[in-house]
């Protein structure tokens, strides 16, 4: 990759800016966190703007179970055909109209008739009692498993349907089926998606719960920055989750991208993060040592202002005993 220099800035957010010789510096040790994996990222030149690209790790975050599409998008599973349908050799559609056979090979059928009870075991022969031979034309005789079962080219058999519906992958090897389609991924397991700097948190969050056919909306979650030292950072509407994770730096065992529910999670700033890992009570030591510097704040300022008080006074009196002077 070339890291040469460059002056231009590029957006983080908005009304935020980095120059691009910097974010340059920070791709560049990524990159080398991150040699000989997948997590590598690029950067290409796109109608002068700077755009980086690659996978970018989120980890599921999230506190209330979630819910799953029964069906993907583009290919529909289709309920099995009834029993006269099938039988017919007609095609059931996506909305359980009925279309056209299936064309089939020419094959020219004779009708046979049913042999006595005497000889029904018996193979049919001609009146020398030899078979007859083979013409070039096929023929078959006509039976109920002949006509009723018939290969329907691509379409899926009940039994394939029950399959699919049963064994359906899904979130880190969960099988989708009725009974879980709604469950909580694992706290802290990891996923990725494939993104570049252009993306917007409500465009990434989007693109993930597509990935995995979610159907809660993506407006009931949020990406948040979260450091082991307790700080959660929730990354706004305008940020760029992609250059966000790029300037927080490559090692996850210091910072990781958290997909989790706007209204369970509270930002920590980096103040309050420094106390949360104490015990309750070092806390408590702290809370009684402010205390008391606070207690000899307010001594230190009443014993000032009451000297400044009676000075005043003095001052007052000192001048009511003067005479005035004509």
């Amino acid at each position: 990759m070339d890291y040469s220099h460059q002056t231009s800035l590029v957006p983080c957010g908005k009304d935020k800016y980095i120059s691009k010789n910097e974010l340059l510096l920070h791709l560049k040790t990524y990159n080398l966190y991150y040699e000989g994996q997948n997590l590598q990222l690029r950067h290409r030149e796109e109608e002068d703007e700077f755009i980086v690209e690659g996978l970018l790790n989120i980890s599921w975050g999230l506190r209330r179970p979630i819910r799953l599409q029964m069906q993907d998008d583009n290919e529909r599973i289709r309920p099995p055909p009834s029993s006269s349908s099938w039988h017919s050799g007609c095609n059931l559609g996506a909305q359980g109209t009925i279309m056209k056979p299936l064309t089939m090979p020419n094959i020219q059928i004779t009708e046979v008739d049913d042999p006595d009870e005497s000889d029904q075991m018996s193979s049919p022969t001609d009146s020398r009692g030899l078979k007859p031979l083979q013409e070039d034309t096929p023929q078959l005789m006509r039976t109920r498993s002949d006509v009723g079962v018939r290969r329907r080219g691509n379409v899926r058999t009940p039994s394939d349907q029950r399959r699919i519906r049963r064994h359906r992958f899904s979130i880190n090897g969960h099988f989708y089926n009725h009974k879980t389609s709604v469950f909580t991924p694992a706290y802290g397991s990891v996923t990725n998606v494939r993104i570049n700097s252009t993306m917007t948190t409500p465009q990434v969050l989007k693109l993930l719960l597509n990935k995995f056919k979610i159907e809660n909306s993506a407006e009931e979650f949020a990406l948040y920055v979260v450091h082991t030292s307790g700080e959660k950072q929730k990354l706004k509407n305008t940020d760029y989750p992609l250059i966000a994770r790029i300037l927080q730096g490559p090692c996850e065992q210091v910072s990781k991208v958290f997909l989790m529910e706007k209204d369970q999670v509270e930002e920590v700033t980096y103040d309050v993060a420094q106390y949360i890992k104490f015990e309750m009570p070092v806390l408590k030591s702290f809370i009684q040592k402010l205390q008391e510097e606070e207690d000899r704040e307010v001594k230190k300022l009443t014993r000032k202002y009451t000297v400044l008080r009676l000075m005043i006074r003095q001052r007052l009196e000192e001048i009511a005993e003067t005479p005035e002077t004509i």
